[in-house]
Order: structure tokens, then C-alpha cells, then sequence
């Protein structure tokens, strides 16, 4: 299934004119750890199977459904002979439009959706891979676009729950939950536009319009994680590409990052990928 690997990275090779793949694997074989830009989605026709992303295995039963964020380490390390669906999109796809942002940040890591998590957001996930596997092969013109449409919809509905449970945690009305929305996103904005830099916490305080003490407290529950986990994630994500670049040396892709100084680069670097820096970049080198 896995054509083109450099190292971990996958190159995944989509169709002319298309900007998502769908497997529908039968394969008996075990895949190695990899990485690539594309969101995967994965669920099992026939039998279970057991993904691992970064240190956590995840054992998918029959027609639960695992989505896995691009640029997630992740193997296939068990043969299990079965049937499973794995679709796989370009991030870019998604993250390039404005209008759904939120609903790509709500994919900070990987989801195992099950009747235990929720009845109807387990229908709709497995209903859209079934939609997918049915459309995938129609050749009209709007196959395509009702698939991205089905995609989106799936994120749309698994933001919705994160946002409920976080409305949940926090006790917030609905017009509470609106304006955390707001503020946040525009906390995400400028993390984005402003990894590379120094990031103080005056400053998205300022940005959210909140006292630090508040904004911090908030940020945490809201997002289920710290601002300063979200900015490291975010420089991760940065060095991970350019780590790609054979003419960048690891002190380079640490500078351009954001991060201040290399020991702190690799410390955070294996807490998320869960390889260093420089067995990434030669496992790269490598093939």
C-alpha cells in the first residue's frame, strides 16, 4: 500500500486531479512507521486492526473509525487479515480554506470513534466511509465533491462534540461557548502566523483580550492542552518539514522553528514525534 517512503515519509501518490486516495486494503501484511501530509481515516469491513500512532496501539474494531492527523508517526504492526478502509487527504486541502480552520485544529491528535464516545457521531463516521467507498468509484463530476463534502461533514460533527464536551467541562451557555470560540481561534491565528518567533503570554492574553491567569486557565480546559503545548506542536509540525531539507543542518530547522535553543528542540521534538531530530532526518536521508 505504501509506494513512495523516504525514511518515514510517505509521499502519498493521489490520482490525477485529485487530492485524496481510498484503500480499500485486503492486504496480509504488516506497514512500517511512517508520516505524511495527509489526514487518514481507517475503518475496519472485516475483522479488527490495530494501528500504532506514536506510542499508543489502538485496536479498531469492525466499523469504528479511527482518524489519524497528518504528520502523526504511525505503524500497522501486526498481520491481520481482514478488510479496512483507509482514506487518506491532503491536508492542504483542508487547512488552505479559511472557512473550516477550526474544524483541522480540532484534530490535535488521534480519535477512536465508537458507539462508548457517541452513538450518533459513530453512525455518521461510519456512514461516510461507506458514502466514500461508494463514490470513489462513480467518474461524474460531482463524485468528488460530494466525498470532501462527506469529509467535511465528519469533522464538522467531531468539532461539535469536542466543543460540546469542552461546554460541558467548563459550564458555559452557548453564548459563552461562542465567544471562547472566537477569542481562541484568533489565539490559533496568530500562534500560526507567529511560531517562528518569540511568543510571550502577555501577549495572547492580549490577543484574547483576557487577564494571563485567565487566558491560561481557559486555554488548557478549552483545548485540552496548555498554550505552550499548542505552540510546540505547532513548531514540531514546522521542523518536521524542514527536516526534509537536506541543505538545513538540525541547528538550522531548530532556529527556523522557533524553538531557543537545540537541547530544547530535541526534548520536545521525541515528546511528539518519539524519535529525535536527527533519526528522523537520517531515516529521511537514508532512502
Amino acid at each position: 500500500m505504501i509506494k513512495h517512503l523516504s525514511g518515514d515519509f510517505e509521499t502519498v501518490e493521489y490520482d490525477s486531479k485529485r487530492s485524496f486516495l481510498l484503500h480499500d486494503n485486503h492486504e496480509y501484511e504488516t506497514y512500517p512507521i511512517h508520516w505524511h501530509d495527509a489526514v487518514e481515516v481507517i475503518m475496519p469491513l472485516e475483522n479488527h486492526y490495530v494501528v500504532t500512532v506514536g506510542d499508543v496501539d489502538f485496536d479498531i474494531p469492525v466499523n469504528d473509525v479511527l482518524i489519524i492527523p497528518s504528520g502523526e508517526l504511525h505503524k500497522m504492526p501486526q498481520l491481520i487479515p481482514g478488510r479496512r478502509l483507509i482514506f487518506q487527504c491532503d491536508n492542504s486541502a483542508l487547512s488552505g480554506v479559511a472557512a473550516i480552520e477550526s474544524i483541522v485544529r480540532g484534530l490535535s491528535a488521534p480519535i477512536l470513534i465508537n458507539k462508548e464516545m457517541n452513538k450518533e457521531l459513530h453512525s455518521l463516521a461510519k456512514k461516510t466511509l461507506l458514502d466514500i467507498l461508494s463514490l470513489n468509484n462513480k467518474k461524474n463530476e460531482l463524485a468528488d465533491v460530494k466525498i470532501y463534502i462527506s469529509l467535511v461533514n465528519l469533522l464538522t460533527a467531531v468539532r461539535e462534540y469536542q466543543l460540546e464536551k469542552s461546554k460541558q467541562l467548563l459550564d458555559l451557555d452557548d453564548i459563552k461557548l461562542d465567544e471562547y470560540s472566537e477569542k481562541f481561534n484568533a489565539v490559533m491565528k496568530y500562534i500560526d502566523a507567529n511560531y517562528m518567533y518569540d511568543i510571550s503570554l502577555d501577549r495572547l492574553a492580549d490577543v484574547a483580550g483576557y487577564s494571563k491567569y485567565h487566558f491560561s486557565r481557559i486555554f488548557k480546559q478549552y483545548n485540552s492542552m496548555s498554550y505552550l503545548q499548542y505552540i510546540n506542536a505547532r513548531r514540531t509540525k514546522a521542523a518536521e518539514h524542514l527536516l526534509l531539507d537536506p541543505d538545513l543542518s538540525i541547528t538550522d530547522v531548530a532556529m527556523q522553528s522557533g524553538f531557543k535553543s537545540l537541547t530544547t528542540f530535541n526534548r520536545i521534538f521525541k515528546e511528539i514525534k518519539h524519535c529525535t531530530p536527527t533519526d528522523f532526518k537520517k531515516l529521511f536521508a537514508a532512502h
